[in-house]
């Protein structure tokens, strides 16, 4: 029987200063000064218009993320703004987890307070790297001590937690710089740690001009070590590039990853909506570029797919194993319409092959499946 999960929003941002040359996000580079209240007015005409399509009116309101592209670029009054219109939409628990992206410089930090008291419960910080040199190849607009000074605004300006984004696998990067940067994130005192490999996406300047990467021993060392030095400092691995300290991992997050449902509006945002009525998933796609998005006289939704049986158990998979928590058949189940026999034996053959284990009660992900996740995935094709 199919349930309706867990409903979360995303907000996308685009504008960011400049474009990152590793960036495959929808972000544009700021030309001119940022139109708050004409993009705010979309994107509420935007949330109504979803509310309305799938009969949301009494569907409880579980987390936001603030997303971009640079979201700090607007000013505190605009994000309390456009919270608090979004907030009257919804029932929703008084300590709803509400994220927003931000980059360390000196400009944006600033805000740190004026986010908080705008309703934002948690930062995120996409410092990338603390080394100098690294930044400069990365495209990053900040320096080092901005990214410092941001964290300890951070945890000084109110939020409940706050994350850092952080990359390793950089330019020429050595098992002993890799770690170096993790150990300065660690010894700023973050709830949260987002610590992922940099690879080289489509249609990106590294993709036009690839920068020399470490080489897989390399990567391997760095991986095995830094989740080590993590896990000494408390941080638990919950997903493949998130670690947390206990009763701290994003909340929003997880009800990606656990095929929860989510509206997506702003430029190019993506969301997944379940039509318990009807009995189907929902994918939704929104006008991509800033233009054509403000173009009052055009609709956001640029692409609406419902999701076949035959696409959902890869949907669910894709989403579930990035976790190391495991899942009922049940769950899969409520969350997909599906019968167990729909994928079960797929489960099987991923548990012969050491790939997937099950304890008499929840699958999931085994040691080896986490190495080869992607050969993992392909099975559920």
């Amino acid at each position: 029987m199919l349930i309706a999960p867990p409903l979360s929003l995303y907000i996308h941002i685009p504008w960011c200063v400049e474009k990152c040359p590793y960036c495959d996000f929808n972000s544009h580079a700021l030309k001119h000064a940022i139109p708050e209240q004409d993009y705010i007015a979309q994107l509420l005409l935007d949330l109504d218009s979803d509310i309305e399509r799938f009969s949301l009116n009494n569907r409880p309101l579980h987390s936001i993320f603030i997303g971009g592209g640079t979201p700090s670029l607007f000013s505190a009054p605009a994000i309390d703004q456009l919270l608090t219109e979004v907030l009257r939409r919804f029932e929703h628990k008084a300590d709803i987890e509400i994220t927003l992206e931000a980059n360390p410089g000196t400009v944006e930090a600033e805000k740190f307070i004026g986010f908080f008291n705008g309703g934002v419960s948690r930062l995120s910080i996409g410092v990338q790297s603390f080394a100098s040199d690294k930044l400069i190849k990365l495209g990053r607009i900040h320096d080092s001590e901005q990214a410092k000074v941001a964290a300890n605004l951070a945890s000084e300006c109110g939020v409940k937690s706050f994350n850092l984004d952080l990359m390793h696998g950089l330019p020429e990067q050595t098992v002993a710089h890799a770690l170096d940067d993790l150990k300065t994130a660690i010894s700023l005192n973050p709830s949260h740690i987002s610590w992922y490999q940099l690879t080289i996406e489509p249609n990106t300047a590294f993709h036009s001009r690839p920068p020399k990467l470490p080489q897989d021993e390399v990567l391997w060392n760095i991986q095995d070590q830094g989740i080590a030095l993590l896990n000494q400092a408390g941080y638990q691995q919950y997903e493949i590039s998130a670690y947390s300290k206990p009763e701290f991992q994003c909340q929003h997050n997880l009800n990606y990853w656990k095929f929860g449902d989510y509206l997506g509006i702003g430029c190019g945002a993506h969301g997944k909506i379940t039509d318990v009525t009807n009995k189907t998933i929902h994918r939704t796609v929104k006008v991509k570029h800033p233009k054509g998005y403000l173009d009052t006289s055009r609709k956001a939704l640029d692409k609406l797919h419902t999701v076949t049986a035959e696409e959902l158990p890869f949907e669910y998979m894709m989403n579930r194993l990035r976790l190391f928590s495991g899942f009922s058949l049940e769950e899969y189940q409520a969350f997909t319409g599906l019968s167990i026999d729909s994928v079960l034996p797929t489960l099987l053959k991923a548990q012969d092959k050491n790939l997937m284990e099950f304890d008499g009660t929840l699958w999931s992900v085994s040691k080896l499946g986490h190495r080869y996740l992607n050969d993992l995935l392909e099975m559920f094709l």
